[in-house]
């Protein structure tokens, strides 16, 4: 006797809703691996950049590169060719492109790095350090203000944990030397660093909202990692360029490269590494949200810190330090346990 075929109807909807949240903590995995890798020896490379002194003896101290904008319009330039090498392979999205958002977000973004890389010249490293960790709070204040976003109570206290852990890790270190106090105007750049942290947040937020309503028609409408990666790198380019010229960064810049040809050598090899993370930048922030990817570039501030430690043993952790770590983690796991759960 011949059984009648069973209907096959698919996994279970909570299996389903399950494999799709475990996708989630991969794809949350991949992006914070392959942005603390990128970024962890971009951020090696620039800091031999502006640390380091060229040109010194035991007798004639040496000179310091200090053309931020230069440095930046090397960059953006070249995270918006390889954008564009991207676009060529892997084609574009095919929908309308929100232009003056994406643009806007843009000039937003390389402003706040701008103000955080001058403000290293008038204030330590580790206020420098406290105020950019901090910076998971103005991104949600500009996603609410200007997104039309809302967290739960659970992200505020992750938020919180995280921002916490990066500050406890920074502060909880040996004593050392001291030196120059911090500067007012040094403050007041990072000030200026960290609303524009929450303006590019905002902006990021209003770009999904703008290109659906641009493309009411197509379901679930985004540009393409390499088209807002384009977009924006190409608008803070020019805008670099530009302050660049005004100030004087970008013929002193060059002459200062061209007396120390390592450094022009070290900004186009940082460079590529920063384009290799804006990828999974862009990546995370289509696969997720702004206050994601601020929590996850804002840890990786720490596995650079671990990486330099690994580079010179003599500085060694202390167990504050440790701690720092341990809530960050926490923080982490928790949002990825969310996730799961949800």
């Amino acid at each position: 006797e011949s059984s009648s075929p069973v209907e096959s109807r698919g996994p279970p909807r909570s299996s389903a809703a399950t494999m799709g949240a475990v996708a989630d903590a991969f794809k949350l995995l991949f992006a914070c691996a392959g942005i603390f890798a990128s970024f962890s020896y971009f951020a090696v490379l620039q800091e031999d950049v502006y640390k380091k002194e060229y040109g010194g003896s035991d007798k004639v101290k040496g000179e310091k590169f200090a053309f931020t904008f230069l440095a930046l319009t090397a960059e953006r330039g070249i995270n918006a060719a390889i954008a564009l090498l991207g676009m060529a392979v892997l084609g574009g999205s095919g929908i309308k492109i929100p232009h003056k958002e994406i643009f806007n977000s843009g000039i937003s973004q390389m402003l706040a790095m701008a103000a955080s890389n001058e403000a290293l010249r008038y204030v330590s490293f580790p206020t420098q350090v406290l105020g950019k960790s901090c910076k998971m709070v103005p991104v949600m204040a500009g996603g609410i203000l200007l997104g039309g976003k809302s967290y739960d109570l659970v992200k505020y206290l992750q938020v919180a944990l995280i921002t916490l852990g990066v500050t406890v890790f920074n502060f909880g270190g040996k004593k050392k030397k001291v030196g120059k106090p911090d500067q007012p105007f040094g403050l007041l750049l990072l000030g200026a660093s960290l609303l524009m942290d929450a303006v590019t947040g905002g902006l990021q937020d209003k770009v999904k909202k703008t290109t659906k309503e641009i493309n009411p028609l197509v379901k679930g409408a985004k540009p393409s990692m390499h088209e807002s990666m384009l977009w924006t790198n190409a608008s803070g380019c020019l805008v670099a360029l530009l302050l660049a010229l005004l100030t004087g960064h970008l013929v002193n810049g060059l002459a200062f490269c061209s007396k120390h040809p390592e450094v022009l050598k070290a900004i186009v090899v940082y460079s590529i590494s920063s384009a290799v993370g804006q990828n999974f930048v862009y990546y995370t922030l289509t696969q997720f949200n702004p206050l994601v990817l601020t929590t996850v570039t804002t840890t990786r501030k720490i596995f650079s810190t671990l990486f330099s430690v690994f580079r010179n043993p003599e500085n060694s952790l202390s167990p504050m330090q440790w701690g720092g770590t341990s809530l960050v983690f926490a923080g982490l796991i928790g949002d990825i346990a969310k996730k799961m759960m949800s």
